[in-house]
C-alpha cells in the first residue's frame, strides 16, 4: 500500500446490493422521522457512546453511560468515566466538523483523548502495533511517514467519487492501517465515518452504528484482519454495510415486522445478509457467490457459523458435516426471520 494510490478495493455484487437495502432502510427511516424523536435522539446517543467505547476495553453499562450523560456520579474506574464524558462530548461538537479537515480532525482526537493519552490530538512519534490475546495483529507505518499518509487520505476523502457509504467505509479502514495516534484510533475512526455519512444524510447522526460494531466486534477485527491480508479494503467495506444496515433497520422508529417480537432473535448483521439471499438448498460456493465473497474462512467465521449456531440454517446432512454434496438451507425459525426482514418497500435514497 502506496501513499499515493487509490485504496484498493473491489465493489462485488454482495456490496452493491447492501448499498441498494441501505438506500431502501434510510427511505424507510426518513418516512418514519428518524432523528426527530428527542428521546430516540437520546437513546441513541447513550448507545453509540457505549458500543464505541465499549469495543476499547471500557466496563460500563449502557445505563451507566446513560447517568453520565445526565451529568450524575456514577461508580466506575475513573478512566471509564472519563472516556464516556470525552466521547460525548465529541460527539456533541462533531456538527461543526469537516470530515476532509487535518484540523478538525486532530481537534477530534484531542475531545476524544483529553485526559487519557499523553499527546491528545497530535501524531504519534513512535512505532505502533495491535496486539491482540493471539499476538501481534497489525503493525503501523513507520511514524515520520503518518503525516504524509494522513494528508494523502484526508485529499482523497475531499476530492472522492465513490459512494458516501464506500467513501465512509474506505476511510476508516486506512485510517486504522495507518494507525495515526498512539491510542484512540479505533473511536475517532468509527466517529469519523459517523461524521461522512451524516454529511451525506444527517440522519446518521442519531443511527448508533457504533453499538452494532460492539455487538459483533470479533468481525470487526477479522473483516479490518483480512483487509490488510488482502491488501484491499473490499472485506471491511463489507462488514461495515452490513453493520449499517442492521444499525438503521434498528433505530428506526415505528417500523413494523412480519413476525411477533419473540420470533425475532438478535443476530450479527452479516447473519441477517446471509438469510436474505439464501434461496432453496444451496452450496458453500452458491452462498460466497451470492454474498460477493471469495473467503471461505469468512464466510464460515462471520456467516454460517454464527447462522447454524443460531439455529436459523441448517444442514441438509448433518451426520456428515464435511460432505462434499453437504447444502444448506433454512429453519423454521430462519424463514420466519427472513419473511421478516423482507418487508415491500418502494423508498431508496439517491
Amino acid at each position: 500500500m502506496t501513499a499515493a494510490a487509490a485504496p484498493p478495493y473491489t465493489i462485488t455484487p454482495g456490496i452493491l446490493f447492501l448499498v441498494e437495502q441501505i438506500g431502501e432502510a434510510i427511505g424507510r427511516a426518513e418516512a418514519a422521522g428518524l432523528g426527530l424523536d428527542l428521546q430516540l435522539r437520546r437513546e441513541a446517543r447513550v448507545r453509540t457512546v457505549h458500543g464505541s467505547v465499549a469495543i476499547e476495553g471500557n466496563v460500563l453499562s449502557e445505563e451507566q453511560v446513560s447517568a453520565i450523560l445526565d451529568g450524575k456520579r456514577v461508580a466506575g474506574p475513573p478512566k471509564d468515566v472519563q472516556e464516556v464524558r470525552n466521547a460525548n462530548a465529541a460527539y456533541d461538537l462533531a456538527g461543526d466538523w469537516t470530515p476532509a479537515s487535518e484540523d478538525d480532525l486532530l481537534g477530534a482526537h484531542r475531545a476524544l483523548m483529553t485526559g487519557l493519552a499523553a499527546t491528545p490530538g497530535r501524531y504519534r512519534t513512535t512505532a505502533v502495533g495491535v496486539i491482540g490475546p493471539d499476538g501481534v495483529h497489525h503493525i503501523g507505518p513507520p511514524a515520520d511517514r503518518v503525516p504524509g499518509l494522513m494528508a494523502d487520505l484526508l485529499s482523497r476523502l475531499r476530492g472522492a467519487e465513490e459512494h458516501p457509504l464506500i467513501a465512509s467505509s474506505v476511510f476508516h479502514y486506512e485510517f486504522e492501517f495507518i494507525h495515526p495516534f498512539e491510542d484512540g484510533n479505533g473511536r475517532l475512526g468509527r466517529l469519523w465515518q459517523t461524521l461522512i455519512l451524516s454529511r451525506w444524510k444527517p440522519m446518521f447522526a442519531h443511527v448508533p452504528v457504533e453499538s452494532v460494531v460492539q455487538a459483533c466486534q470479533p468481525e470487526y477485527y477479522t473483516a479490518i484482519e483480512e483487509s490488510s491480508r488482502q491488501g484491499g479494503s473490499t472485506p471491511f467495506i463489507r462488514f461495515m454495510l452490513d453493520a449499517i444496515l442492521a444499525a438503521v433497520r434498528q433505530a428506526t422508529p415505528h417500523e413494523t415486522p412480519q413476525v411477533t417480537p419473540h420470533e425475532t432473535p438478535q443476530v450479527p448483521p452479516q447473519v441477517e445478509r446471509l438469510l436474505e439471499l439464501v434461496n432453496g438448498e444451496m452450496s458453500r460456493r452458491e452462498m460466497l457467490d451470492a454474498l460477493g465473497l471469495r473467503d471461505r474462512k469468512w464466510l464460515r467465521q462471520g456467516y454460517l457459523g454464527p447462522a447454524l449456531q443460531a439455529g436459523l440454517i441448517e444442514m441438509t446432512r448433518p451426520e456428515a458435516p464435511r460432505a462434499k454434496d453437504q447444502r444448506y438451507r433454512l429453519t423454521p425459525a430462519g424463514r420466519r426471520l427472513q419473511a421478516g426482514r423482507r418487508a415491500p418497500s418502494q423508498t431508496t435514497a439517491r
